[in-house]
């Protein structure tokens, strides 16, 4: 029983970046007697996070450091033996994030992540859903930008429509944010390697299979069916579609025929430019082993915007939904959203799944399938805005 386990939380690379945060978050947010520890490769580095968050709260200076090193596989079962949820920050994925899914997975742990790299997340399920499904572990992965406000989004835009019914959700993204390193070398992981991408999602739908008698879909137009007024858009090729499409082919809420198309919304046309020129030119050049070095020297992994930067960004994602003869338009709006609303994110998501009473779920789950109504009551009390701006 992980009830029996020390902590109910082990946040996994907290001398990094995006990790710190979250470590802050938690400092400063985690429900009364949470259990909970700080882990990673560095002892040493873990004593200085330490430090810090018992600026925050005094009692963080008492929180047990654990040591752990993806490259050391006992270190990371013995992790996963220890909580009921680990939540990690170590990126790339795809690079670093295999060992602790397998050690979850076989020990009935929870696990949460901020990925948003599709390859590691098909590639995990092919491997390791059918362990966690036995074991009981829930494996959630996309808990941070990536996924949360685009796949709770849809699941609060649904509630807002007939149930039994056809529907068509578009999302539209605008955002004002800043790249760290970490989040650098991840999207180069996934450039780089395209035809990878398109085996694992092959060998994923294989296994998969589809919802009986129902049907989902990503709608791939490259114009939005719906506009909400916010000036040109883009298809954004993110993994946020096919996150959505599970919780979709999950529940039936969803309807007997859902279709969802995911875009980015700028206001004016040279901006989308240049923005189509400059994905195309980074596609490009990640194909190429020398330029894929040079480009990920642009920012060290572990680098991140300042404070300061960071509290004059945004995000508000607005979604279009329609079906039985009814259309709203609903939006998720918050802060930075590369950090301090993903340190929020997944925080709040690690939180969720210690504490809270959720539906009955296991094997690799989506925030919108696992939490649902509790981590958006848990994000709407934490700051982050979910509304109905239209109904009709």
């Amino acid at each position: 029983m992980t009830a029996d386990r020390p902590y109910d939380i082990v946040l996994f690379g907290a001398t990094g970046f995006t990790g710190g945060l979250t470590a802050e978050y938690l400092a400063g947010h985690a429900d009364p007697g949470t259990r909970w520890a700080l882990a990673g490769r560095s002892t040493a580095k873990l004593e200085k996070v330490r430090d810090r968050l018992a600026g925050i709260d005094p009692a963080c200076a008492e929180l047990p450091l654990l040591r752990a090193d993806t490259s050391d596989q006992a270190s990371i079962d013995e992790l996963a033996r220890s909580a009921r949820v680990v939540v990690t920050a170590v990126g790339p994925y795809v690079k670093y994030g295999e060992p602790l899914v397998a050690a979850c997975a076989r020990a009935g742990t929870d696990y949460v992540d901020l990925t948003g790299e599709p390859t590691f997340v098909d590639r995990m399920y092919v491997k390791y859903h059918a362990e966690a499904a036995r074991t009981g572990a829930r494996i959630v992965h996309a808990c941070g930008f990536d996924s949360i406000p685009h796949d709770l989004g849809v699941y609060f835009t649904v509630k807002q429509l007939p149930e039994g019914v056809p529907l068509h959700v578009e999302g539209f993204v605008r955002a004002r944010a800043d790249a760290s390193g970490g989040t650098l070398h991840s999207a180069l992981g996934i450039f780089g390697d395209l035809p990878g991408m398109v085996r694992a999602e092959r060998e994923r739908r294989a296994l998969e299979g589809r919802p009986d008698g129902r049907t989902v879909r990503v709608s791939r137009r490259p114009a939005p069916k719906n506009r909400v007024g916010d000036g040109w858009t883009l298809p954004m090729p993110t993994i946020d579609p096919q996150i959505i499409a599970r919780s979709a082919a999950a529940l039936d809420r969803y309807g007997p025929d859902f279709s969802y198309g995911h875009y980015i919304a700028v206001k004016r046309l040279p901006t989308a430019a240049a923005m189509a020129a400059g994905a195309g030119a980074v596609t490009v050049l990640a194909q190429v082993p020398p330029a894929r070095t040079l480009l990920a020297k642009l920012k060290p992994s572990g680098a991140g915007p300042s404070a300061e930067t960071r509290a004059r960004n945004w995000f508000s994602v607005k979604f279009a939904g329609e079906g039985g003869g009814r259309r709203v338009v609903t939006e998720v709006a918050g802060g930075d959203p590369g950090y301090g609303e993903t340190a929020k994110m997944l925080g709040e998501s690690a939180l969720c799944l210690a504490h809270d009473d959720l539906p009955k779920t296991s094997g690799q789950v989506t925030t919108a399938t696992a939490m649902g109504d509790a981590l958006l009551e848990r994000l709407s009390r934490a700051g982050m805005k979910f509304r109905v701006l239209t109904s009709r």
